[in-house]
């Protein structure tokens, strides 16, 4: 991945969309919060769930509108919804 946060913002490597529970195992910079969302599991590139650190209450919805963007060069690995959705910005 190039370190240029347009390339990032434009998707140029594409999008996919989770709105059920289900584990959703892909290889993401951001993501965008299309519905109110609850985040029951964000892991990053090692598989350690690294919510904490993007979410000051993981217990509470995200609101419609959050983009929340990974550290430097790090991506996220897989992301569990316990409610809402968001659109994964594909690394």
């Amino acid at each position: 991945m190039d370190g240029n946060p347009n390339a990032r913002m434009a998707a140029k490597n594409g999008t996919y969309t989770v709105n059920d529970t289900n584990e959703a195992i892909k290889k993401f910079t951001s993501f965008y919060v299309s519905l109110d969302a609850v985040i029951s599991s964000l892991k990053d590139e090692s598989g350690s769930d690294v919510k904490e650190d993007y979410i000051s209450t993981p217990a509470t919805a995200v609101s419609a509108g959050t983009v929340i963007t990974s550290t430097g060069d790090d991506y996220f690995s897989a992301v569990t919804l316990t409610s809402g959705e968001v659109t994964l910005i594909l690394r």
